[in-house]
């Protein structure tokens, strides 16, 4: 999994990998997090709450969008962050997924969106997957 940080005007560009999708979604999850409370899942403190997500997309570019704009929805309101991603399904236009994490005292960033702009996810090879994702700060 891997996870580069690119500059942006007024937006933060995030560069995603993983080994199969279910690595390119958790790398999604992931950083975002980390954008928004700077090493809160690197913490050794337990994961103590679960939440399941169900979502269907028109493709696979829209689902990974979906998944990081619902998760952020679902964090905001519950004042829940996210580390962890476990899979139930994930196909190229649904997904039904467990989220475990913990509540958080404050946030480092916020963000307003998850953008469709420059978002296209792409297999570069039977072990590499790749996105862009364009958050709005």
């Amino acid at each position: 999994m891997k996870i580069k940080y690119l500059p942006h005007t007024a937006d933060i560009r995030m560069h995603i990998e993983g080994e199969n999708l279910e690595d390119l979604f958790g790398a999604g999850l992931l950083g975002m997090t980390e954008i928004l409370k700077e090493g809160f899942c690197a913490e050794s403190v337990p994961l103590e709450k679960e939440i399941n997500i169900k979502l269907k997309s028109n493709d696979l570019t829209c689902l990974l969008i979906d998944f990081l704009s619902e998760v952020l929805s679902i964090g905001y309101t519950t004042r829940l962050l996210f580390c962890k991603v476990r899979f139930e399904e994930l196909s190229s236009k649904s997904l039904n997924a467990r989220l475990s994490g913990r509540i958080y005292e404050s946030l480092d960033e916020e963000i307003k969106a998850v953008t469709y702009h420059e978002a296209q996810v792409v297999e570069k090879s039977s072990h590499l997957w790749q996105s862009l994702v364009v958050f709005d700060i």
